[in-house]
């Protein structure tokens, strides 16, 4: 770490006015909290994927690693498995995560594995200059779309509720302080965590003016309630259209992990082969 904290020698090469910036104060303020917690910063791995959101790894110092497009997930999945006293967060934007890597998210949803995937959801490619992406509203013009989307947009709050996340929340890269406290209850909490965030991209799609209008927080919501969080996550479907957007957290429950699972049944392996646990996990993993 730093003598000036988490930042690194890395020039950050974002657009002024990115909401990314957001992200990475929250990201830093999280990290800091969890250490002063008890986790020290050795503790804690990041990993991104490919674009603008991804540079992220390069402007907090914690042990971090790029992966590629749309394989976040199963690289945090890795980490989490070698070494399971590390907290692990991922960051990856809505087209990395929610277009070429959906199927790695869902089924880290679906396993339950104990790491936390921050998405960066500004609901555009920005690094490759205004393309759509799953999340991006019907009848956005961009460069792949001159005339305007027919697709109607993804809803990833309520796809992970249904795969089976076991912790799903929603934040605002403006409201950072908000933001910090949903990423420290991710990492905290024991079995994958998805935090979906509007993240305005200043220069190819500013969303700054509907998300100041329509976000509110949550509040007097049954977090252990199924069936209010889909409600909750319907109640904007990330249409163009919206009357009101609530962030926070939609849902949290515990369950077994995976990671947890792996190493129960290579235990019990272990035990029926007479072998020396430690030595035979080591030689498994």
């Amino acid at each position: 770490m730093s003598e000036t904290g988490l930042d690194t020698y890395a020039e950050n090469t974002w657009c002024k006015g990115c909401g990314n910036f957001g992200i990475l104060s929250a990201a830093n303020a999280a990290f800091k909290t969890l250490a002063a917690e008890g986790r020290p910063l050795e503790t804690i791995a990041i990993a991104s994927g490919i674009g603008c959101s991804s540079k992220i790894v390069d402007y907090i110092d914690v042990n971090s690693f790029y992966s590629i497009h749309g394989r976040v997930p199963p690289t945090l999945t890795g980490i989490k498995l070698a070494n399971r006293g590390l907290s692990v967060i991922g960051f990856t934007g809505d087209g990395d995560a929610y277009g070429e890597g959906l199927a790695h998210v869902i089924m880290s949803a679906k396993r339950n594995i104990d790491v936390t995937v921050v998405i960066h959801n500004n609901r555009v490619y920005g690094l490759t200059t205004g393309q759509f992406t799953p999340t991006s509203p019907r009848g956005f013009r961009g460069k792949s779309t001159p005339r305007g989307s027919v697709e109607h947009p993804l809803n990833p709050l309520d796809l992970m509720l249904a795969a089976g996340a076991t912790f799903v929340a929603r934040g605002f890269s403006v409201k950072a302080d908000h933001l910090a406290d949903l990423i420290v209850q991710g990492v905290k909490h024991k079995g994958f965590a998805l935090i979906d965030v509007l993240q305005p991209c200043f220069t190819f799609f500013n969303t700054y003016k509907f998300y100041n209008e329509k976000v509110y927080e949550l509040e007097g919501h049954d977090v252990s309630d199924l069936e209010a969080a889909r409600a909750r996550a319907r109640e904007w479907d990330y249409g163009a259209e919206a009357e009101r957007i609530p962030i926070g957290l939609f849902y949290r429950v515990e369950r077994p992990t995976y990671d947890e699972e792996v190493l129960r049944g290579l235990v019990l392996a272990a035990r029926r082969e007479r072998a020396d646990i430690g030595a035979f996990i080591r030689s498994h993993m």
